[in-house]
């Protein structure tokens, strides 16, 4: 069983950045791939960016390439998500979540993601 706990969702404006953690439990978590999703108000939930095991491969949505860094820190089992020059449909519940299988697909999508936390809200204000 893996647990994932996200923090450090809030309200930001515009162009202002914000850090999510998302800390995991599990006795192999350096070897799962781990991914962050989103979910807006009336849209259907959409990948953000995702992490092999390892940390040496790196993927993201286009609409967040080149603001937003993904990494991993696999001493303490967190993953995390630098979201830099923050824009108003950046706005959404990020919801981070653990791939457990290997060889287990696309990191795109969310089908290829065994375990999910509860979510953090970004507000971004314009």
């Amino acid at each position: 069983q893996v647990q994932l706990v996200e923090s450090g969702g809030g309200l930001v404006q515009a162009g202002g950045s914000l850090r999510l953690s998302c800390a995991a439990s599990g006795r192999t978590f350096s070897s799962y791939r781990m991914g962050w999703f989103r979910l807006a108000p009336g849209k259907e939930r959409e990948f953000v960016a995702a992490i092999n095991w390892s940390g040496t491969s790196t993927y993201y949505a286009g609409s967040v390439k080149g603001r937003f860094t993904i990494s991993r820190d696999s001493a303490n089992d967190t993953v995390y998500l630098q979201m830099n020059i923050l824009k108003p449909e950046d706005t959404a519940v990020y919801y981070c979540a653990a791939g457990t299988r290997p060889y287990g697909g696309s990191y795109y999508s969310s089908l290829n993601y065994d375990y999910w936390g509860q979510g953090t809200q970004v507000t971004v204000s314009s």
